[in-house]
């Protein structure tokens, strides 16, 4: 298309918010760039945490990096969706990728731990806005009854950011320094180019619209009490393990977070229509209860799923960048099945079979892992990851595309960013609870563990003097102690002293397959009650754009 045709059709679609399938896609490369850079950077930093502690002198401060940016990301998101319908969904999506590559290129020059946690919370601020913006500006161009296939582009790129995630973020910690620069900080660094890319694309394709609100009051108040409210209970859900769950300083964040919810509450009923999470948008029920399927399948997911890479790593001695390969086979379900059901969608206009069908597969594959044994090959654990990626792909955008057709086309945006903020909750909660379920009921197990260690000492004296067996813990408190925070002694114990740890691991992490399946089944109970709407036929633009014509 020559560059007079391109800016001509631009100008079209300014005015009328109607896009070709053409414009479409390459708005989508900008929106699928910025969603990569959020999706990455949520996965990348974990593998490569241990060296860049090491490096910057701070181990006791590494939690607060990975805080900080979970807190301020989780809080930005609900602010950039009522943003977003005053002031238009390209400005604030620009300044989200703006900021998030300023944080990024910032924290990749941190020569502190706190100063990498102060500038990963910048990057937060970014990211907040990338996910949900991206989902709300495919609403404003596309009806939903066409929503689903492409959404399916979105959720394959989220899959494949969280395997790469690992993998990048183990190369780039296992290099010394490239071009004088040391090695990690290109983890940060990397998102330089790929933010200027989806920046050029979205200032250069994206042009649609903005119907102006009628009301431009902004919810101080209603921001100040969602963090309140918000961010202890994320401070806990992080800390919670270390401090004590019934220790002073988790009481206190439990106090203040309720405080914070139920004051934000009361201003939200006030400010009405204006509200930073209008609460009229639960009068609809499929709203209502799409929502809470949504909290419930983020506590249910990302709960049961953290459990893989550790049983990965820790049953089968995998490294942090190999249990990413591993998890490739569940990314594929969750690739097919989003592609598969997004075209069904498109075809039929139905939906809700999907979140029947998508919960029924997630529930089947938690009650197989239920029975993980460390006698299972590898092969036998891929079955349940992709059971569970095929389930998964089916969940994560429909329930994004039934909160979006549940509401008027003027709140699109505050709708996409309380599903996305309410599922975030869900899955921060439901990492803290059963993380907590695993190690505690592997330290539980240490005692009888630590028997079977001890008879088989007895029965072979010179078991642990062999070389393998040398870096053995001596003691269960030191053996319970290690497997929190550093198990790389299990690749080389001899099976005698290494099998029964593994084992008592497995049996651990079944039991997290078991209370995550109680969630799901939860979940699949919710999404029998939802109310199928039919899927409207225009985009949100255009909607918008008859309501001002009506005079609305």
């Amino acid at each position: 298309m020559a560059r007079a045709d391109r800016k001509a059709a631009a100008a079209e679609s300014a005015k009328t918010g109607v896009m070709t399938h053409r414009q479409i896609m390459f708005v989508l490369f900008g929106l699928m760039a910025g969603m990569f850079l959020s999706a990455l950077d949520q996965s990348v930093v974990g593998t490569a945490m241990r060296t860049i502690a090491d490096d910057l002198n701070g181990l006791s401060a590494q939690a607060w990096v990975t805080t900080a940016y979970l807190i301020t990301s989780t809080i930005a998101t609900p602010i950039y969706g009522k943003l977003g319908d005053i002031f238009g969904r390209r400005y604030l999506f620009i300044t989200a990728i703006s900021i998030f590559i300023v944080g990024s290129v910032i924290s990749g020059f941190a020569n502190s731990m706190y100063e990498l946690a102060a500038f990963r919370a910048i990057q937060g601020i970014g990211a907040g806005g990338l996910f949900a913006l991206a989902l709300t500006i495919l609403a404003d161009i596309v009806p939903p009854r066409e929503r689903a296939k492409y959404q399916g582009m979105f959720l394959a790129v989220f899959g494949t950011s969280s395997v790469l995630g690992p993998l990048i973020g183990g190369l780039f910690a296992g290099v010394d320094n490239i071009f004088g620069i040391t090695g990690w900080r290109w983890i940060f660094l990397m998102n330089l180019p790929i933010g200027l890319i989806a920046l050029f694309l979205v200032l250069s394709f994206l042009h649609i619209p903005h119907h102006e609100a009628k009301s431009k009051v902004i919810d101080w108040w209603g921001v100040v009490t969602i963090i309140i409210g918000v961010v202890p209970i994320l401070i806990v859900a992080e800390q919670g393990r270390e401090w004590g769950w019934t220790s002073f300083n988790s009481l206190a964040s439990y106090a203040t977070g309720v405080v914070g919810i139920i004051s934000f509450i009361l201003i939200e009923r006030r400010m009405g229509d204006d509200a930073l999470l209008p609460l009229s948008l639960f009068k609809s029920r499929t709203f209502s209860l799409t929502t809470l399927l949504g909290v419930v399948v983020g506590i249910g997911m990302f709960g049961g799923m953290i459990s893989l890479p550790l049983v990965l790593q820790i049953v089968y001695g995998a490294t942090p960048t190999e249990s990413g390969y591993l998890m490739i086979p569940m990314v594929m379900g969750l690739m097919t099945s989003s592609i598969v059901s997004g075209r069904i969608t498109s075809a039929t206009g139905k939906y809700k079979i999907f979140m029947v069908v998508g919960t029924a597969l997630m529930a089947i594959s938690y009650v197989y892992l239920a029975n993980l044994s460390a006698d299972w090959a590898v092969w036998q654990v891929t079955i349940g990851m992709v059971v569970m990626g095929l389930g998964l792909g089916q969940m994560m955008q429909t329930l994004t595309i039934a909160s979006q057709n549940a509401v008027e086309a003027k709140d699109i945006g505050v709708a996409t960013s309380s599903a996305t903020f309410f599922r975030q909750m869900g899955g921060t909660l439901g990492v803290a609870v059963f993380l907590s379920i695993l190690f505690n009921n592997m330290t539980d197990r240490v005692p009888a563990i630590w028997a079977k260690i001890a008879q088989a000492q007895a029965a072979n004296p010179g078991l642990s003097s062999l070389p393998g067996n040398q870096g053995f813990p001596q003691s269960p408190q030191e053996l319970g102690g290690r497997l929190l925070t550093d198990s790389s002694f299990l690749k080389t114990a001899s099976p005698e002293l290494g099998g029964p740890v593994k084992q008592g691991f497995a049996e651990s992490a079944g039991n997290v397959f078991v209370s995550a399946t109680l969630v799901i089944v939860l979940g699949f109970v919710i999404s029998l009650f939802i109310k199928e709407l039919a899927l409207r036929t225009k985009s949100g633009v255009q909607e918008k754009a008859e309501a001002a014509a009506a005079g609305h």
